[in-house]
């Protein structure tokens, strides 16, 4: 079940039914997915699920689906296994039979990247870049041909170090910085990436 990645009104009425319907609610973090049930007036209880949470955890949550209870998976925010825990739920629960649906809504890089003025009828999105500078000099070096828009996802701490690495690497194009997508204080930055990488 996708959650909004700020505003809360961005929670889809389907999402809200799923949620407050649900046995069991898996989710990131139960103190952030707790502040938006309260805010909805949801009572289902929940579950602490994430990608360090112990394999009997995960069992635990397929059993309760075979018994025929209903478990929503929710990341911090967003759509879950989109650079969010859940896939291994996911997949181990397709392996077993089960039924899985997706309740679709928000989602950073999507938002990001409709916001950017970047083409869209093509695009890449390869998530969190490494932090060790090899690393990510390397991965961002497999994608110097492919002619599409790329999205990643990065901290604001290594922002300037990765589009540094990323004007090295790709060369001089057209960028945009998006932070506190859906929040009051939204901010898009479109400009050369030498430009942005400098500031």
């Amino acid at each position: 079940v996708s959650t909004p990645i700020g505003n809360l009104g961005d929670l889809t009425q389907r999402a809200e039914e799923i949620l407050a319907s649900a046995t069991l609610i898996a989710c990131e973090d139960t103190r952030v997915t707790g502040k938006l049930l309260r805010n909805r007036n949801i009572k289902s209880r929940m579950i602490a699920y994430h990608d360090h949470s112990l394999p009997s955890v995960r069992r635990d949550l397929i059993e309760c689906i075979k018994d025929g209870e209903t478990v929503a998976l929710v990341s911090d925010a967003g759509t879950p296994l989109i650079s969010d825990p859940g896939y291994k739920l996911v997949a181990e629960a397709l392996k077993a039979g089960l039924y899985v649906t997706s309740a679709p809504g928000p989602a950073s890089p999507l938002a990001a990247l409709v916001l950017s003025g970047l083409p869209c009828d093509r695009f890449l999105f390869l998530g969190y870049l490494p932090t060790k500078e090899k690393a990510r000099r390397a991965t961002i070096a497999e994608f110097v041909t492919l002619r599409a828009t790329l999205v990643f996802l990065e901290s604001p701490r290594r922002l300037g170090a990765s589009l540094s690495t990323m004007l090295d690497v790709l060369g001089e194009r057209t960028i945009a910085v998006a932070r506190e997508l859906t929040k009051l204080h939204e901010e898009v930055t479109r400009g050369s990436l030498s430009e942005l990488a400098a500031k």
